[in-house]
């Protein structure tokens, strides 16, 4: 009796090991939410969680991690000497405490500039590399890299020797076709991509169904009112490809946005009306928010 016992304590803990393996693996969940087997929606912290931390900065990554957030979404542009930084505008004016264009300084002078938080308040944060964040990242947490349509093969390159490629979206282009896409990039075939997909525009649903054959892709549909009847399609959509949807500003949601959630408590009307279309994600400013709310309503582990 004893020895049966022992052996059932062992076989739980390493069940439990395995599982919390499993948790732990970002390559692992997003496997998973493309093969159908995990039904949770995953919150994409919006450049980081940018209330507590400057956004796009190191500390908005490693706030995310110890979140528990499951994505966070980063920005990237190019420097004078071709390397990529974290930085959301193409001048340093809005988030730092120098001005110009990233293009403008070489990475050497641009890590001399410090971030500013929310507030407009300069602080010691530095303005990352790519390749540093994805180096942060690795293991623990999705990434959403956005920004870098002009950059493709360096953002792959920087995934492919950080080994972050299985842990990462990568935005592609706004309502670009899939040949046009891939007539104009070689995207790797292990790569999970994502189009943006304006679904006021006529040749919304062409572009969206032109995604069928790439197996490894998003699609982004977004929208500035809630009345377009291309919107009745989407929960057919989702049961076919990854969808993504933002609750950030109203013009992206036809007003089912974060502060309506929050600041009007009307959870069921913004958020809830978004998970009705059967997201795999959604990006949020208000992560913590929208995952408790989410579990709540058990769409979130």
């Amino acid at each position: 009796m004893m020895k049966n016992r022992f052996y059932f304590v062992v076989f739980f803990l390493i069940g439990i090991d395995f599982t919390a393996a499993f948790a732990q693996s970002p390559a692992a969940k997003l496997s998973a939410a493309f093969s159908r087997t995990n039904k949770q929606i995953f919150v994409a912290a919006h450049r980081g969680d940018w209330r507590n931390a400057p956004e796009n900065s190191l500390n908005a990554l490693l706030n995310c991690i110890n979140k528990g957030f499951d994505m966070m979404e980063l920005d990237v542009k190019m420097t004078k000497d071709s390397q990529l930084v974290v930085m959301h505008d193409n001048t340093i004016d809005r988030t730092t405490n120098g001005k110009g264009k990233v293009s403008d300084f070489t990475l050497e002078e641009i890590s001399k500039f410090k971030l500013k938080n929310g507030l407009g308040r300069v602080t010691i944060n530095p303005i990352p590399t790519f390749k540093e964040m994805m180096l942060e990242a690795k293991g623990k947490i999705l990434i959403n890299v956005d920004k870098g349509n002009d950059h493709l093969p360096e953002v792959f390159k920087v995934l492919r020797e950080t080994e972050t490629m299985q842990q990462a979206v990568v935005n592609v282009g706004d309502n670009i076709s899939y040949q046009k896409l891939i007539s104009a990039e070689k995207i790797p075939a292990d790569a999970y991509i994502m189009v943006v997909v304006n679904m006021a525009k006529s040749d919304a649903m062409e572009i969206i169904k032109g995604y069928q054959s790439a197996a490894k892709s998003v699609i982004q549909p977004v929208f500035n009112t809630d009345t377009l009847s291309s919107l009745q399609k989407l929960p057919e959509i989702a049961k076919n490809q990854i969808v993504w949807l933002n609750s950030l500003w109203p013009s992206l949601n036809g007003g089912h946005d974060d502060d309506r959630a929050v600041e009007q408590n009307q959870k069921k009307e913004s958020w809830g009306w978004l998970t009705d279309f059967n997201p795999v994600f959604i990006q949020s400013d208000r992560p913590a928010d929208l995952i408790q709310y989410l579990k709540e309503r058990k769409l979130h582990h």
